[in-house]
């Protein structure tokens, strides 16, 4: 199992060590991130990269999307392993979206070898939060089953699909048709964790502080 860590990683990551110079309010946190959003939308990825990058201490939502650009090269360089460490960073203090990202990035391998022991709790935390991208990954290990981590549930497996298919994943939809819907029983206790609605990329949260950064290990 890769042991994820915050460390800095060049120039970028060091940033993050250095505490925000001021505070802002609720209301001028939510302002600006929403001009970031703005600025995303219309394709000016440089604007919305440095305006999330200004929240990133204040906004749990900033600092995930921040790694998802950094992820797909968007307004900056692609880096893969930056986006890796600001995505853990969000997803430890609890947003789903960020648990849905990281995992993604660490089933496919993205920033160092597939890590499915790495990943797991994540999909079990984001679907858990009824993100419908990690619901229908956590849904294919159940079908598919990953021995010793994942059993081979398809019961589980199918309400997951559903689940996803519910939130308007076609992905899930269509398998939901191949493996038969769920049945009117519910799954078995501790299998599937009652989910609750996400939101898409675009979308934030409440505003969050982010939490204050640890001591840095030596790499």
């Amino acid at each position: 199992m890769r042991h994820l860590r915050l460390i800095g990683i060049g120039a970028g990551l060091a940033f993050l060590l250095a505490p925000p110079a001021f505070a802002r309010t609720g209301a001028e946190i939510a302002a600006l991130f929403d001009s970031g959003v703005a600025a995303y939308d219309a394709g000016d990825y440089q604007k919305a990269f440095k305006i999330w990058w200004d929240l990133r201490y204040e906004d749990i939502a900033a600092m995930r999307n921040l790694g998802m650009m950094l992820r797909k090269g968007q307004g900056v360089n692609k880096d893969p392993k930056q986006a890796e460490e600001l995505f853990l960073r969000a997803a430890e203090a609890g947003l789903p979206t960020a648990q849905a990202d990281l995992a993604d990035m660490l089933l496919k391998g993205e920033a160092g070898p597939p890590d499915l022991a790495a990943a797991l709790p994540l999909l079990q935390a984001a679907a858990a939060a009824h993100h419908p991208v990690a619901q229908f990954q956590l849904g294919q290990l159940y079908e598919t089953g990953a021995p010793p981590l994942v059993p081979q549930n398809l019961e589980v497996a199918r309400q997951l699909y559903a689940a996803a298919a519910a939130r308007g994943m076609k992905e899930a939809a269509e398998r939901l048709q191949i493996v038969g819907p769920p049945a009117q029983v519910p799954p078995p206790p501790g299998a599937i964790t009652p989910i609750i609605a996400s939101k898409p990329d675009s979308a934030r949260p409440d505003a969050a502080p982010m939490p204050a950064p640890g001591p840095v290990p030596a790499p």
